[in-house]
């Protein structure tokens, strides 16, 4: 049996603050920046002056000593850090100035991005020769390199070939079924993991589900909307090397472990007698012999320096004193412990962690003699099995970041392809009135702060409602109520939200002193929720409610929220409503909507 006493690390004693300090966001998303371009990061001086997995703060402290220039250099990250999260939620078009942030926000850590190993390549497969020029002219802009297929033989041998970043594959061509072409891809291992993107002129729920079940990344309907088109490549390709990245790092942890434990090993098999500490002691905790492998362990010099420095194992030795209760309690029933891991002061004050094998010797007549045992340092594996927890931590954080906790962990859990019909949802779509023109005479940050504040407050007000925020696309917001949690009112909950949003919308425009307004379309129906795709961490809502919610908002009026009827029917008990009175909806021909004017 196995006694493995204290398993936890004693916490580090905080220091006091003392100068200015990056805000905990702040520092979450600079740490995701890090971890993102680990294995480009270089130093200017040659060596990394710092671990991403550091303090933020204090690394900070470090390379800026004096009060003055740390605060002027907190100033300029938080300046920068929140200019890139913006960028970052504004999807392609701004890829020059994300880059040109990142190079900033890494020198004043003293570090720089390398070249990267290849630029993005995408592979186009489609027969209509207008669609594939379309999309490489658009593609080859923003820096990547396209290369095309126009008949499924001629696509399969590029994939594997080329083994591009990314696949967007039409539903039909050359008279074959893109469905199939998708699972082919799918099935081949050297392809499997390459997300593909299908594209349609032709829509529809049961398109789609079939396109997620082959295997497909995310789907986009024709005729092609460039800006979206380019938005959701850059998704799935940014998801695509995060996720590579993640799997090299745990991959390098898993090695470095494998390779301490194997070296541990092989020392103990060649130099059992003098790598490992050996010992005999009483019960009461006094050395009666030890070898120097132990003394050096401990910090001695000499087996005589540490048999005269430590007189009472339990008091001395073990950071918990009770430690050599608990073996003493353990050895008295069983006789032996095997692989018991302890944290220890070396003579200088430092602590390690060591593991220990001890038995107890007893003589012919049954009596206790003494005990025998082994140590040995295990403070390197400690420290890489810490790294790994805090790896696999940080893997689960960035999956509930982009998906509801049940659908999380269906996909932790059993790696199943989530494609889920919801029958009953509420659907929200808002959007700022004019926010292009209104961009264009204010400055860089003052546009940052505003889309901060108005979004900060809506993904609160979404909490607190218990609604899932689905997606932000520039101004647009998307949220939903009923999705993956039983909640009967989630329609109450959807009309709450919306004039909370106008509350937040017209605190803003009275701050501006100019005008400042949502366009607010709200449905109630059935959608298609899932992740897109085998191993993309993505997450997305589709179907007749979301559709009618986005035309509720084009077809709304600025500082007004539009209801579609089945909406209205749920919450004309309790909201008070102006009807509005038929409105042709794109899509759909004319359709009595109501204006939501608040509750009753």
């Amino acid at each position: 049996m196995v006694y493995s006493g204290f398993d936890d690390l004693d916490d580090l004693v905080a220091l006091e603050e003392t100068a200015p300090v990056l805000a905990p966001p702040l520092v979450y998303h600079l740490r995701k920046l890090f971890r993102q371009n680990l294995d480009r990061l270089i130093a200017t001086d040659g060596e990394l002056p710092l671990d991403p997995t550091d303090d933020l703060n204090a690394a900070l402290e470090r390379l800026y000593p004096t009060e003055e220039n740390l605060k002027a250099i907190v100033t300029k990250l938080e300046r920068l850090t929140i200019f890139h999260q913006t960028l970052s939620n504004q999807g392609s078009q701004h890829v020059q100035q994300l880059r040109d942030t990142e190079e900033q926000i890494f020198t004043l850590f003293g570090l720089q991005l390398g070249v990267a190993n290849h630029i993005g390549t995408i592979l186009v497969i489609d027969d209509n020769i207008s669609d594939v020029d379309l999309l490489s002219t658009a593609f080859a802009k923003q820096t990547y390199r396209v290369i095309a297929a126009h008949s499924e033989p001629k696509a399969i041998e590029m994939a594997r070939e080329h083994k591009p970043d990314l696949i967007l594959l039409d539903m039909l061509v050359a008279g074959v079924d893109g469905v199939e072409i998708c699972r082919d891809l799918k099935a081949n291992p050297d392809t499997q993991d390459i997300p593909v993107i299908l594209t349609s002129a032709l829509n529809g729920a049961q398109l789609k589900v079939a396109s997620f079940g082959a295997g497909g990344a995310d789907f986009i309907n024709k005729p092609f909307q460039i800006e979206e088109v380019l938005v959701r490549a850059e998704h799935q390709i940014n998801l695509r090397n995060l996720q590579k990245r993640l799997e090299e790092q745990n991959v390098r942890l898993q090695q470095q472990m494998q390779e301490r434990q194997q070296l541990e090993e092989q020392y103990r098999n060649i130099f059992e007698s003098s790598i490992d500490g050996i010992f005999q002691s009483t019960k009461d905790g006094q050395f009666l012999s030890v070898n120097q492998a132990l003394a050096h362990i401990y910090g001695y010099d000499s087996t005589q320096a540490l048999m005269a420095g430590i007189t009472n194992i339990a008091q001395q030795l073990y950071v918990h004193p009770s430690r050599r209760d608990g073996l003493n309690a353990y050895l008295k029933q069983h006789g032996q412990v095997v692989g018991a891991e302890s944290r220890i002061y070396r003579r200088d004050g430092s602590k390690i962690w060591i593991s220990e094998n001890i038995r107890s010797v007893i003589n012919t007549k049954g009596e206790f003699l003494y005990y025998e045992g082994t140590v040995r340092d295990v403070t390197e594996r400690r420290r890489m099995e810490s790294a790994l927890r805090h790896q696999r931590q940080e893997t689960e954080r960035l999956l509930l970041s982009i998906l509801p906790q049940s659908v999380a962990e269906r996909l932790r859990d059993r790696r199943e392809i989530i494609v889920d019909s919801l029958e009953d949802v509420t659907v929200l779509y808002a959007d700022i009135d004019g926010f292009t023109a209104f961009c264009n005479h204010i400055s860089p940050n003052e546009q940052i702060k505003l889309l901060s504040r108005l979004f900060s407050s809506f993904d609160a007000k979404a909490e607190e409602l218990g609604l899932e925020k689905i997606k932000t696309i520039r101004d647009v917001y998307l949220v939903a109520g009923g999705v993956h949690t039983q909640k009967p009112d989630h329609a109450e909950a959807i009309a709450d939200m919306a004039l909370a949003m106008q509350l937040v919308a017209q605190e803003i425009e009275r701050d501006l002193g100019e005008p400042f307004r949502l366009r607010i379309g709200i449905s109630t129906g059935a959608a298609i929720s899932g992740v897109i795709g085998m191993k993309k961490i993505t997450y997305d809502l589709w179907g007749n409610a979301v559709n009618l919610a986005s035309r509720m908002q084009a077809t709304g009026s600025p500082g007004r929220i539009q209801v579609a009827p089945a909406s209205y029917r749920r919450l004309v008990d309790k909201f008070k409503f102006e009807e509005r009175g038929m409105t042709e909806i794109y899509g759909i021909g004319p359709m009595m909507t109501y204006w939501l004017e608040g509750r009753k």
